[in-house]
Parts: C-alpha cells; structure tokens; sequence
C-alpha cells in the first residue's frame, strides 16, 4: 500500500531498516555534513534529524529520502525488491499508463495545525540548513515545491526551486533560468505591476518530491502528476493567505508573494551544485515577501542538498528512461537497459547487437540527449549498465580507445557545467563535447570473441533468490508458527493399584 503523506513513507523505509536517528546536530553544517558522509555509505541510510541545535524541540528533518534504488522505488509504488535495473523498467512501464488526476479539495488541512501570520511571522523558528561550507546563508528549500498559478489558464505549477532565508520573513527563490515555468509566470504578474501570488511546501510527500523534478509540458500540473503515481487524487486546500490549492497533508507551508523583480531583488547563493561544484557566485533574486507560515505539529522538513557524486536526489536515473524510451522511438532495437551514473553525467546503453553500426547508433542518440554528461557508453547485453564497476569491465577488456572512441563536438550542456569557463558563459556559450565509448565486442568477430566465465545475468538472480540470505549473512525470515488451542483432553483414569485382599477368617462357634 503506498504512503499517504511524508509521515507514511518515513514509516515504510523505517519498515525496511533504512532509517537513521539523529539526535542534537547543529543546522550549520552538520546537517549537511552527515547527510553527505550518510549518502557515501553502503547502505546510505535515509536520517531523520530531531533535537536540532538552536531549533525549538520539536521540528525534525528527513534527508536522503529517495537517494538508493529502494528507496526510489518506494516512492514510485514499485516493488523496493526489485533490482535497479528492473526497478526503473518496471518505472517505465507504469509511467506509459500513467493517467492524470486532478487534485481532490478537502475542508481539513494538517498544515493548519499551527500558524504565524503577518507580524508574528518569523522563518529563524523553522530549520533552515546551511548545507555545504561554501553556502552563501541558510536554505529552507533544496527539495521544496514552490506553488504558483498561472494567471492565464489558471493551471498550477509545482516545481522544485531552491529557496534561501534572508530574515524574519523574507525569502529568494532561484528559478535557474527565465524559460523554467516558475519564472515565465511571475513574469506574468509583474509585466502587469503585480506582485505573483506564491507558497513554498518545505514538507511533501515524495510523489509531489517526483513530480516537482519532471519536466511537464506547459498546462500540466505536478499535482496531477503526483495524483497518478499514487493513484489517488492529491488532497488540497486553499491557502488562508493566496486561495492557491496547497497539499493537506504537507509538514511545513510558507504563504506571500513574489515581488517584481525589477524592484525588489536580493543576492542569493552561491549553493553547491549536484556536480559537486559552486558554479556560480552570489546573484540577484525575486524576494518574496512571507505572510504566513503554517505548519503541523512537530513538523518534519524534508531536506535533498544537491551532493558530491555519485551521490544524487534519485536512486533511479529518471532521465536514462527518458533516453530509453528516445531510443526506441528512434527505431534502435535490442535496447535492453539504459542507466546513468556520476549524478546522470555518465550515460550507459546495453544492446545486444544485430549489425555494423548498430552500437554506433545507439551512441550517438544517446549522446544527443544527454544533459551535461560527457560520457557515453555502449555495451553488450551480458554487461549490467546499473553495475558501474560491470560497465568498467566492458570498457577495459572490450573497448580499443583508437578504434572506439568518438567524440562529439559543440554539444547539450549548460551553465552548471564547471569545465565551461566563465568568459565561454559570459558570451552565451554553455556546449561542451562528449565521447561515445564503444565497449562492446567488435561486431565483425563477436562470435570469436573470448568467452567469459561469469554468470549469465539470470543464472546470477537465481543464485541471489535461493543463496542471497547465507550470502548477506542474515538468517531467512522466520514465519511464526500460528498457535493452535490445544484439545482438551480427558485425563485419563488410572487404575488404583490392587492391593490384595485379606482373608478374614470365619468366626466359627467355638
């Protein structure tokens, strides 16, 4: 059954035992820095933080929430069981029937639970995360969904911005770019003199967390979206302060507005970058001016800090299922998985081969539709492209660099891109190049080509199905024997031990 609200999910990943209590960490840094250290482990624990240094008890915060393949899953209402690879094909087979749901209004909201509105507002009471050394002030929203509607068809943007605390009640809100649909709407209010009516959820459950990172075309809504992934309509209510439609069961909600840019800016950042990188310094921002803050009782913010790869927000690459699917749209068959690793900068394709410049082709598909990545590589079906030590092995024993390798010149990349200099960005130019790596067996003789001794990927499965538990060193789980009343049943009578009779003599007369 899947989640309700944040609250659920945090439960079901406590159900798996990959949640991590931590008590007394100071928001300046430490929360970042165990985020980081946590997200760097095997097991890479989803934490939820609670007694936080200089924050009243009480308001706790959930990091790593959907950073391993499981955990993703688990978002998505997939089987966590899955592998990774099966994992995301079975994420793309559900986002093909994936129908809209229109959010259902309610009358009741948990974010009502506690409010603070005009002058008793105060964002110092929530916890705002300095999360990296280099941050240019604290950060409310790394995984924060910032509502809006547009005044025109009156559809609901929810989207994933940053948003950085700059006082009792004012905040920034970074749209990346003017083209993002954020900023094409503010931009709507403010070419009319208006300030554009906003609220920030600093606390959604992870279907809306999904949503808020796709990129849905102009008119469809991430409310919409998020009600298919669950399959049931999202619960909202109007906000007191905007009337905008705002999850019931969000943790925390800020209520304002945004005002023009062309009045009102604030420097905002600089903020480490998923490529592990500052890419850019402090810049000017749109202020919005905070006139309500509500949140439920011990509310919980959920905090997803962009981290040094291969760290990411996503234990499934969503954008490597994009390029699947892209593939096959293209007509390139034999596509059996697609994966990307180093934070989505490395993209991995498997083929099975049926022809010369087949691997080629998929190559360079894959190229054309890879954001940032420089790396591109093309492998056999017997390799795991979720596997990146299996990819590497492809690479080091299938691939010949002066024969294999092919680079792409001028091509899709942007201004996060710490390799692009900064006179390149200050003229516009945010391309770069990339190789495609063909790391298969060599078409011409691939049937010559030496035979491995590894195990097939399905004779693998079958020794993790019946081995996997002796192998992990856990004992198998142990089903609890059902208790059956015992019968009651008659004691049975014993036989009293025969004691020999004693003759009693006759009283004759004497």
């Amino acid at each position: 059954m899947i989640y309700k609200d944040l609250r659920g999910f945090i439960k079901q990943v406590d159900d798996l035992g990959a949640l991590r209590r931590i008590g007394g960490a100071d928001q300046r840094y430490e929360l970042g820095g165990i985020t980081e250290v946590a997200a760097g482990t095997a097991d890479c624990p989803a934490i939820l933080f609670d007694r936080i240094k200089g924050i009243k008890p009480g308001f706790r915060v959930f990091t790593n929430a959907t950073t391993t393949p499981q955990r993703a899953a688990l978002a998505l209402g997939i089987d966590p069981a899955l592998s990774p690879l099966d994992a995301l094909k079975a994420w793309m087979k559900k986002r093909e029937t994936l129908k809209a749901l229109k959010p259902a209004e309610v009358s009741k909201a948990a974010f009502l639970e506690n409010s603070m509105r005009g002058k008793t507002v105060d964002m110092t009471r929530l916890p705002a995360p300095y999360w990296h050394r280099k941050d240019g002030g604290p950060f409310i929203g790394s995984g924060a969904i910032v509502v809006m509607r547009d005044p025109d068809g009156g559809w609901i943007n929810a989207s994933i911005y940053r948003v950085q605390v700059h006082g009792r009640n004012k905040v920034t809100v970074q749209f990346d770019h003017p083209g993002r649909h954020g900023a094409v709407i503010a931009k709507k209010y403010w070419d009319k003199g208006k300030p554009c009516p906003v609220a920030v959820v600093c606390g959604q459950d992870p279907s809306l967390f999904v949503a808020g990172f796709e990129y849905l075309p102009d008119g469809q809504s991430e409310f919409d979206f998020a009600g298919a992934i669950k399959g049931a309509p999202l619960e909202v209510l109007p906000g007191p302060v905007t009337g905008l439609p705002l999850p019931a069961n969000s943790e925390i909600v800020l209520e304002g507005e945004l005002l023009p840019a062309n009045k009102t800016m604030q420097p905002e950042g600089p903020f480490g970058e998923f490529t592990g990188y500052y890419a850019n310094e402090a810049r000017p921002c749109p202020v919005m001016r905070v006139g309500a803050i509500h949140h439920r009782d011990d509310p919980i913010l959920l905090g997803s800090p962009p981290m040094k790869p291969p760290r990411f927000h996503f234990g499934l690459p969503f954008r490597a299922a994009s390029i699947w699917s892209q593939l096959e749209m293209a007509g390139v068959s034999d596509v059996v998985g697609v994966w990307q690793h180093v934070a989505q900068l490395m993209t991995v394709v498997a083929i099975r081969q049926r022809y010369a410049g087949h691997a080629k082709r998929a190559g360079l598909i894959a190229a054309a539709n890879s954001y940032m990545g420089r790396l591109v590589v093309v492998v056999d079906d017997d390799v795991d492209p979720s596997n990146l030590a299996d990819v590497m092995w492809a690479v080091t024993t299938r691939c010949e660099p002066a024969e294999q390798i092919d680079i792409v010149r001028n091509a899709w990349s942007s201004a996060l891109d710490p390799r692009i200099p900064d006179e390149a960005k200050a003229a516009g130019v945010t391309s770069h190049s990339k190789a495609i790596i063909e790391a298969v067996r060599p078409f011409g003789w691939r049937e010559r080509f030496p035979p491995t001794s590894a195990l097939t990927a399905d004779e693998a499965r079958g020794i993790e199905a019946k081995w996997g538990a002796a192998i992990l060193g856990r004992a198998p789980p142990s089903r609890p024997k059902p208790s059956r009343p015992k019968p009651s049943r008659p004691k049975p009578s014993r036989p009293k031990p025969s004691r020999p009779k004693r003759r009693l003599a006759k009283r004759g007369k004497a």
